[in-house]
């Protein structure tokens, strides 16, 4: 089948998403008009792209949303992340996007999740959290201690923070703990966890985020469902204000900025989102991809 952009092609971007520095956050790419795109092209894609995360943007199905989206990583499709929240927004607004409302809505298998404009920024409120509550399992709290080479003590909390991705809020001491660790991916394999400790006081940020990903053996640069889940899991307790920048990506050399909010009951997750690159995906028809496989 034919699609917008040429004979087998389709736009796609490519946006740098939290960070105002060029290059400095997480890439993202999208696939605009991804209409007959199915589940397999669209993971071999993602695959190919190996970033953290590719979109597919598509209508809406729900009469509520300005458009629909679904998320894969290399290794499989996710009901929700938040660099390609941001990201996909971004793009679709730049390619003539306009939403129904005052805020966009973004249809995801998590749900629908608004988004908003905050003078340079995009921001979303974070889904809730399907499980929040403290990791009791001594067993599993001793792989996490393993995993970053850390003794068990050294793990001030840890806590299930998942609104979809399934990840573990680990506290350190300080960002100088965080920023420290050096994982053992092989004892890691199967977690998601999400380091946080405290800049001193004064300091241009709050807390140093990272997030490491045992399944891809990866350190993701900078990650919105994660700051999305600290956002709320810091300010219960105390450990943050209700309105803070987290860094992340520092250790890949990148200049992450989070910026993060609480609102009553809703954490609103924002950064600035740069296009780097714009152009057209050329796909072969599903026939002819048939072709060069025989």
């Amino acid at each position: 089948m034919s699609a917008p952009g040429g004979a087998g092609g389709r736009p796609i971007s490519w946006v740098d998403v939290f960070s105002a520095r060029p290059l400095g956050g997480n890439p993202l790419a999208v696939v605009h008009a991804a209409e007959g795109l199915d589940d397999e092209r669209m993971a071999r894609l993602a695959r190919w792209t190996n970033l953290s995360e590719t979109t597919f943007v598509l209508p809406p199905r729900d009469p509520g949303a300005d458009y629909r989206v679904r998320i894969f990583t290399p290794g499989g499709e996710l009901p929700f992340a938040g660099h390609p929240t941001l990201g996909t927004a971004s793009a679709w607004l730049a390619r003539g996007g306009r939403p129904a409302g005052e805020e966009i809505v973004q249809e995801c298998p998590a749900g629908l999740v608004r988004i908003r404009r905050t003078g340079q920024r995009l921001a979303f409120a974070a889904p809730p959290l399907v499980r929040y509550e403290p990791v009791g399992d001594e067993q599993l709290l001793g792989r996490i201690a393993r995993s970053l080479r850390l003794g068990r003590e050294q793990l001030l909390e840890a806590s299930w923070l998942d609104n979809g991705p399934g990840w573990i809020g680990v506290r350190l001491a300080d960002a100088a703990a965080v920023l420290a660790v050096r994982p053992d991916w092989t004892a890691m394999a199967g977690l998601k966890l999400g380091l946080v400790g405290a800049h001193p006081e004064g300091a241009e940020c709050a807390v140093e985020v990272r997030a490491l990903v045992g399944d891809w053996v990866v350190e993701d640069p900078v990650t919105g469902s994660l700051n999305a889940g600290l956002g709320r899991w810091l300010t219960d307790r105390g450990w943050a204000p209700d309105d803070y920048v987290a860094a992340q990506g520092t250790v890949l050399g990148r200049s992450g900025r989070v910026h993060v909010r609480r609102e009553g009951a809703e954490v609103w997750v924002g950064g600035h989102v740069r296009s780097v690159v714009e152009g057209v995906l050329e796909l072969p028809d599903e026939d002819e991809d048939e072709e060069e496989r025989s």
